[in-house]
């Protein structure tokens, strides 16, 4: 029987942080310890250029989020876990889909129509600032998935459009040149798949907004005293639907302890009380990971070698399945 093969991957450029965990990092790591996967899980290198032209950042940024992982319980001999950087066969298979990706398709993506309404915002012109690389960053992602072939792509509810996507470029290709790729799909956590931040957008290092996975205890309990809160007062009522306490509180606890905290709320706990809890939640949920991560990170060489050996395992099924791609279109030898 044919496992389904599931993939995902978390942008290299800044720390990892509580909405990288609950969005990819959990579910992706709950799903890989599940016999009939076929899991593979990659550091999106080439997405994080897009965003940041930092280059210590994004080293630094590889290094922390691969030893996230790693920490967290991914068990790199059961899946295939590498660098997008690492295979070459990634880029060439996005030019490929650039060429028939409509630029109507990727006028609809929600961070290209951000940046445009952002500058006709402040009177300029509309693509001021906006390189091909924000505008072609579906393409890299279609094709990241559609590389191996994907059929389940664990994501958080901001990142669907991105898999809506990648379908519609799949079945172009497969309508102008035959069948040659599966059709992903999203896998949403209705529960837990995208966080809201300090500021109370949502949790991204775009918007340095956001509660890292890992930091010493005291400055864990900084950040969560940090999250914005009302001004209601102890003993009054509050509405859990409508706290980012609440809500990361959710995505960590266990059922009895959400309707737990939602009888607290009803009941008027006072916003430091609240903190407090969640503080003592997610630090010890966190606590022997964080203890694994930092001895990580002071072992980059085996980090590397864990990158390098899951690259052994998916370039030979990269330069197969370009081969194919390759032929289907017609580079192809003349005789």
């Amino acid at each position: 029987m044919k496992r389904p093969i599931v993939l995902t991957g978390i942008t290299t450029s800044g720390s990892p942080h509580l909405g990288n965990y609950v969005g990819a990092i959990k579910p992706a790591i709950d799903a890989s310890k599940k016999e009939n996967n076929n899991s593979f899980f990659f550091l999106a290198d080439y997405h994080a250029i897009v965003k940041t032209k930092d280059s210590k950042r994004i080293a630094q940024s590889t290094l922390e989020i691969a030893s996230a992982w790693i920490a967290l319980g991914l068990d790199p001999t059961q899946v295939t876990f590498y660098r997008q950087s690492d295979i070459p066969e990634i880029t060439e298979l996005s030019w490929i889909l650039n060429t028939i990706a409509a630029k109507g398709l990727l006028n609809r993506a929600h961070a290209y129509k951000s940046a445009v309404q952002q500058n006709l915002a402040i009177k300029e012109d509309e693509d001021a600032g906006i390189s091909m690389g924000l505008f072609g960053y579906p393409v890299l992602m279609a094709a990241d998935i559609l590389m191996f072939n994907a059929e389940v792509v664990p994501v958080g509810k901001d990142q669907v459009q991105h898999i809506e996507m990648a379908r519609d470029i799949a079945q172009r290709f497969n309508h102008l040149y035959g069948k040659t790729f599966e059709l992903p799909n999203a896998h949403i956590d209705q529960k837990t798949s995208v966080l809201t931040g300090l500021d109370g957008r949502k949790m991204s290092k775009s918007y340095d907004n956001t509660i890292p996975l890992f930091c010493t205890e005291n400055q864990l309990k900084k950040y969560i005293n940090k999250i914005k809160t009302n001004i209601l007062e102890p003993g009054e009522s509050k509405d859990p639907n409508d706290s980012i306490i609440f809500e990361i509180w959710s995505a960590f606890a266990t059922e009895e302890e959400t309707e737990f905290m939602r009888l607290a709320f009803k009941d008027g706990i006072g916003w430091g009380d609240a903190k407090r809890k969640l503080f003592h939640l997610i630090n010890g949920s966190l606590i022997e990971a964080r203890e694994t991560y930092f001895q990580l990170l002071n072992k980059p060489e085996d980090i590397e070698e864990i990158l390098n050996e899951g690259s052994k395992k998916a370039r030979p099924l990269a330069q197969s399945r370009i081969k194919k791609i390759r032929e289907s279109i017609g580079l192809k030898p003349l005789f």
